[in-house]
């Protein structure tokens, strides 16, 4: 298991929060999501195989843009 951080843009608010946090943990292979509002990042633990280019779909296709960090 590894963890990527993602950095989130377009969150105000508690149901954004949810709303990222719940397609991140759809993405196959994710094992672990915590959203940040105030730091605007996702962490998520993520199984072997797993591509930052499926997370950032996820949560691009949710209406909020993210990149991966580091």
């Amino acid at each position: 298991m590894t963890k990527q951080i993602l950095k989130i843009s377009g969150m105000t608010c508690d149901g954004c929060v949810k709303s990222v946090t719940r397609v991140l943990e759809r993405v196959e292979g994710v094992e672990g999501v915590t959203v940040s509002l105030e730091a605007e990042t996702a962490s998520v633990n993520v199984g072997e195989g797993v591509e930052v280019g499926a997370l950032v779909d996820a949560v691009e296709r949710a209406g909020f843009e993210a990149t991966a960090e580091g």
